[in-house]
């Protein structure tokens, strides 16, 4: 079935140019001049695509936002918004369109804009009363049960209709790199590549070049041309974690990249038109960083159209338990062992904690447990959360609880992990204890005085199931 766009705009020419290039995508057309005619034509043509001008005779562009969200919320309406009205376009998102256009219209990026929104109409979730999508979805990898999870669900199918910027806003260790892969995998944009960059690993000196691209030779040892993220990100969604660190240079032309929807490689003459939505997303206060100085103001308002926030895990008391399931089940797989299970009173404290380092030190904490219990059942003793929250008070900011700490628990045997010399000590003593055993892994735990699970650990650990 031919798919059907209606154009709002009170100027003929507009509408013919607009019509024009929208037949020949072989598109079925409408048009309106006043907002009376429009929300008729909307009830009437039953459009999968509205395009509207800002100013009309009778209203605004606003006026049709409103009324479609109201109304007929399945059907994206995009805005048509003056040279230079970025402020016009931030509120237009804000009411709900789906995305905007710059007069003079670029043909080109018109194209696209209409051919990633009318997805839209061919996902069938989106066809469900607001509210309702992405909620029940037994596949979302967001695992969870609580009213907050729920929200956080139901929100993010909402915002994977439009294409405003998301400010995605969290603690360490909440998950906002899995938010956003679900706003892309649930958009229009999920064929096209979700592309995660954290800021704050890439070197000042090298990030114009690994955002814009660059062209051979135009810098000491650029040997060959390179895309940039903005075009690796081209149908698809670019997030930029821990954006907060991004320097006030870059900050700068990033602004400039989002408003022009193009960019121009580091050596490069032309800018490049780039289909890109954008998602962002930091640990820190944002609005604290504008007063401080240390983040633009502009592009505060670029990237936080609308705010997201994810909840600690604190606040999703209810889902403690599913969370640990799942994570035993993948750390069973992950070692090719027998999943542990949790005895009653581990249960019940991991009920209790208050978890600062929310999701991500959950995982950790249930991966330390895992080599530590000498049976099938997690006892307290081998969840060790007393010398876990004596560190997480300390880095409470930060929540630095990454992989080196599901080492601690070594202090407690023969062996030391402080150093790199001592892991590789511990290395061979565990090669000898195997080879001496014949690889019996039962008898050479035994000799080195650690569980099989322990064992079975590090072996994974120091990669030496290669050796079989």
């Amino acid at each position: 079935m031919t798919q059907r766009v209606l154009v709002i705009d009170d100027e003929p020419d507009i509408r013919e140019l607009l019509e024009l290039t929208l037949l020949r995508m072989g598109l079925e057309t409408a048009t309106a001049g006043t907002v009376q005619d429009a929300l008729l034509e909307i009830q009437n043509f039953k459009p999968d695509l509205c395009l509207t001008d800002m100013k009309l005779p009778d209203g605004t562009g606003f006026d049709v936002v409103r009324y479609i969200q109201r109304e007929f919320p399945h059907i994206p309406v995009a805005v048509i918004t003056a040279f230079g009205s970025m402020d016009a376009a931030v509120e237009a998102l804000k009411a709900g369109a789906y995305d905007f256009v710059s007069k003079p219209v670029d043909l080109a990026k018109l194209r696209d804009l209409v051919q990633t929104a009318l997805k839209l109409s061919q996902k069938n979730d989106f066809n469900t009363a607001p509210g309702e999508a992405g909620s029940s979805d037994v596949s979302n990898p967001i695992i969870g049960q609580s009213a907050a999870i729920e929200q956080l669900k139901t929100t993010i199918a909402k915002l994977a209709r439009s294409q405003a910027p998301v400010f995605i806003y969290g603690a360490s260790g909440t998950g906002k790199e899995l938010v956003a892969k679900q706003i892309h995998e649930q958009s229009p944009r999920s064929s096209g590549a979700f592309i995660p960059v954290n800021c704050g690993a890439i070197p000042e000196s090298l990030m114009e070049s690994e955002f814009f691209g660059h062209k051979k030779g135009s810098f000491t040892g650029a040997i060959e041309d390179k895309q940039g993220l903005f075009a690796a990100a081209h149908h698809g969604t670019l997030f930029l974690d821990e954006v907060a660190d991004l320097p006030l240079s870059m900050q700068v032309k990033l602004l400039r990249a989002i408003q022009e929807k193009a960019v121009k490689a580091v050596g490069g003459v032309e800018e490049v038109s780039i289909d890109t939505r954008i998602l962002s997303a930091t640990h820190k206060n944002l609005e604290d960083e504008v007063e401080k100085g240390n983040f633009r103001q502009d592009l505060y308002y670029r990237l936080n159209v609308i705010k997201l926030d994810v909840p600690s895990l604190e606040e999703r008391g209810d889902d403690i338990l599913l969370l640990a399931e799942h994570f035993l089940e993948l750390i069973a797989e992950r070692w090719q062992m027998s999943k542990a299970e949790l005895s009653n009173d581990s249960i019940k404290i991991l009920s209790t904690y208050s978890f600062p380092g929310n999701v991500r030190e959950l995982e950790n904490i249930l991966e330390r447990a895992c080599t530590l219990a000498d049976g099938e059942f997690i006892e307290p003793g081998d969840l060790q959360l007393s010398s876990i929250k004596k560190r997480s008070n300390i880095n409470v900011q930060e929540n630095n609880l990454g992989n080196n700490d599901l080492y601690d628990f070594e202090q407690n045997s023969n062996f030391s992990s402080e150093a790199p010399a001592a892991h590789l000590n511990e290395k061979d003593q565990i090669i000898n204890a195997l080879n001496k055993t014949r690889w019996n892994r039962t008898a050479a735990a035994k000799t080195l005085g650690m569980t099989f699970r322990q064992l079975r650990y590090r072996i994974k650990k120091y990669e030496l199931d290669q050796n079989l």
